[in-house]
């Protein structure tokens, strides 16, 4: 009985010791996996999987992906004419090779937030599939590693909306995906649960009488908020559809701040903000897809060919050609991961500083050194719709409810953010505010969901 927490931006999985859930350690992953698998190419993904399936779900899998797998035969032989293993790499490791070249391989960060994506076509699903089914091969075959025990029973933790735009059928789409997935890497019985649901089992655990708490679970792709009726007395119910009082979701998450902070203070070196020689201010549309990780249609559009020709010119008519020198070279060498990630690390070290500088020795001249700094102020500047739009749910969510919460819950990695904690707290100041565990927290919610369900 497992509560899962496929996150956007790592990956958890919890068990029950006694009254109180414990995450299980991944081997080199520690408890927490970031959300990220690196291949020597994309095509190999779905010869990995198949090798890591039960002989029973093996024959099904290899007739529904017969042409991939030949087609992913074909590129290992490739590769190993080259030397090149077809291994796959996860978590902070699938990073590291990623950084190592970053214009060789496939490399993708957060597949979560792709899943409810409109307009995906049936070989794009096939794709995110294997990608999800792999990860989760992956992770539970470190946990029964270390439990010693076949895992057959989860609960996964699920956005209110995931990312998409038609709603119920991308909610459908995503979920579809997480089931089939699940389903082939050999978990029997599979259950969902709201994920700022379960982020506030974790906060009732620690109550000791009835309280309106409104949860705000603000993960790496989605913001969840719910108003919920929680207490002691009510932990033992296995319908908690009438202490629901209020429900919202949105596709904000962290990685919309480390994209605005990518945006706002790396590309200024890459030449955003300065002029044609013409006189006339430089297009911004270029350095916005660049960053938009999240957004498949921007990034296909960003690494074509037909943008490359016009990086190329915009490069001739800039006034500081050196500049977008380097935004070709993010075209060239697939360089956005790197970008965000860079735009990440100082946002979490913003968490204990006001100012940071980016190094940014991957871009010329490398002999003297360049940086962006960042400030807190700046983090704000740059998220100040994603703050704005997560205000918004939270008010929407109360007013659902019809009443104001008693306590306010915060959760998620960037809930450690003082920018984001100053600003919610400031726009309910008679409520008391809580912050959680940051990332353990749905975790824990959704093993004490497993526990009661699957008992």
């Amino acid at each position: 009985m497992l509560g899962f927490d496929y996150g956007t931006s790592n990956c958890a999985l919890g068990i029950m010791s006694g009254d109180k859930p414990k995450l299980i350690s991944l081997g080199d992953h520690g408890t927490y996996m970031p959300s990220s698998l690196y291949a020597p190419s994309r095509e190999v993904i779905v010869n990995w999987l198949q090798q890591q399936l039960s002989p029973g779900t093996k024959a099904e899998f290899t007739s529904q992906r017969r042409f991939q797998l030949q087609k992913g035969q074909s590129m290992l032989r490739e590769l190993a004419l080259d030397d090149i293993p077809g291994d796959l790499y996860f978590g902070h490791q699938a990073l590291n090779r990623y950084l190592e070249e970053p214009s060789e391989g496939y490399y993708i960060k957060s597949p979560k937030s792709f899943l409810g994506a409109s307009g995906l076509k049936p070989q794009q699903i096939d794709l995110f599939e294997d990608i999800v089914a792999a990860m989760m091969s992956h992770v539970k075959q470190l946990a029964e590693q270390a439990l010693q025990q076949d895992l057959q029973q989860v609960v996964i933790g699920r956005p209110v909306n995931f990312q998409g735009l038609k709603g119920e059928e991308s909610n459908k789409q995503a979920i579809d995906v997480l089931t089939n997935a699940a389903k082939r890497v050999g978990y029997r019985d599979i259950e969902f649960q709201f994920e700022p649901i379960a982020a506030g089992f974790e906060f009732e655990a620690g109550l000791d009488k009835e309280t309106r708490v409104l949860v705000v679970d603000i993960g790496g792709g989605t913001t969840d908020c719910s108003m919920l009726l929680m207490g002691p007395e009510l932990m033992a119910s296995l319908d908690r559809s009438p202490h629901l009082l209020g429900h919202s979701g949105q596709r904000i998450g962290g990685n919309d701040f480390d994209i605005q902070l990518a945006l706002k203070g790396i590309m200024p070196q890459l030449g955003m903000d300065t002029l044609l020689k013409s006189g006339k201010p430089m297009p911004i549309n270029s350095f916005r897809e660049a960053v938009a990780i999240n957004n498949i249609n921007a990034q296909t559009e960003f690494y074509s060919a037909a943008n490359g020709r016009f990086l190329q010119q915009l490069k001739r008519d800039a006034e500081q050609p050196d500049l977008l020198e380097r935004l070709v070279k993010v075209h060239r060498e697939k360089l956005s991961y790197q970008l965000v990630n860079s735009a990440e690390q100082a946002k979490i070290a913003l968490s204990d500083g006001h100012s940071h500088a980016i190094d940014l020795a991957y871009f010329p001249p490398r002999e003297t050194g360049i940086s962006a700094t960042v400030s807190q102020d700046l983090l704000v500047d740059a998220a100040s719709r994603e703050l704005s739009n997560i205000s918004a749910l939270m008010q929407d969510t109360v007013e659902q409810a019809g009443c104001e919460p008693q306590a306010i819950f915060v959760t998620g990695g960037t809930a450690k953010s003082p920018v984001l904690r100053n600003f919610l707290q400031a726009r309910y100041p008679d409520s008391q505010f809580i912050v959680g565990d940051n990332f353990g927290s749905v975790t824990a919610g959704l093993t004490r969901w497993s526990q009661r369900i699957f008992a």
